[in-house]
């Protein structure tokens, strides 16, 4: 597997290409900002399919709903930038689990991506021809409680957070939360997978994570992990089945006007 030699907190955050292609060594890692001016918020809410719209809509904050349109909105732009379709003409599918797909006529379910957004970030990955996950967390230090983890967390990660210092635990607390999610993610599972299964590393500031499986451990050796720092105050984590893959991580911009006539769905 290619492997990066900078930590999550040297990695660069580039300017995404208009118009983005997906490879097979690939992993394609997008970060943006959901709180956006209304007008573009708008625009992004004119591209939501009617269940996206009410799921917006049931939703009790207005900061919230303005985020979850601005996320869907813009997972409907960053697909439809690499198939060259209109980001409201998408369609997707979903799993048994929930976990959304774009429908077969898309390449017959070749790209795949994952999406997660949290306060006011959303990362989203894309890659060809293998099952991917990611997962972003606002670090919200009275969440990071003993409780918390024993309910969530298996018992070999339990214990390794009750061994780092009080200042780094809740750091760690949320690198093993989003590294955990990425990898349940990715596989499609939620929480159906038992917890005791599998555990992962969850020291802060190293990018490659260990993955255990004790139950079957081939199934470690078809994942790998990376963690991410796309933002101060932000942990992040994602998931990518298979090896022989880099990461390449874009920052998203809207077009400039001048394109954007030249695609008039672009948001």
């Amino acid at each position: 597997m290619a492997t990066d030699l900078v930590t999550p907190a040297r990695a660069a955050w580039n300017q995404a290409p208009a118009w983005p292609h997906a490879r097979h060594d690939e992993v394609h890692i997008w970060r943006a900002h959901v709180d956006l001016p209304p007008h573009r918020v708008f625009r992004l809410a004119r591209v939501l399919s009617p269940d996206e719209a009410r799921r917006a809509n049931q939703l009790f904050f207005e900061a919230d709903r303005r985020r979850f349109t601005v996320a869907r909105g813009l997972l409907r732009t960053i697909l439809g930038r690499y198939l060259r379709v209109s980001p409201a003409e998408l369609h997707f599918c979903y799993g048994p689990q929930g976990k959304p797909a774009l429908a077969p006529e898309y390449g017959e379910g070749r790209l795949h991506f994952s999406v997660s957004h949290s306060h006011r970030l959303a990362l989203y990955a894309v890659a060809y021809d293998r099952q991917v996950g990611v997962d972003v967390e606002y670090m919200r230090p009275h969440l990071a409680s003993r409780e918390v983890a024993e309910r969530f967390f298996a018992p070999a990660e339990v214990a390794r957070l009750a061994m780092f210092p009080e200042a780094l635990q809740g750091e760690a607390f949320f690198c093993c939360w989003t590294r955990k999610e990425a990898y349940l993610k990715a596989r499609g599972d939620g929480l159906s997978l038992p917890l005791d299964e599998f555990y992962v590393s969850l020291t802060p500031g190293v990018e490659h994570v260990e993955l255990h499986t004790p139950r079957d451990p081939a199934e470690a050796a078809r994942w790998h992990i990376r963690a991410l720092d796309p933002k101060p105050g932000y942990a992040a984590a994602v998931a990518v089945e298979g090896s022989g893959w880099r990461l390449c991580r874009w920052r998203w911009a809207p077009r400039g006007r001048r394109r954007a006539r030249r695609r008039e769905w672009e948001p």
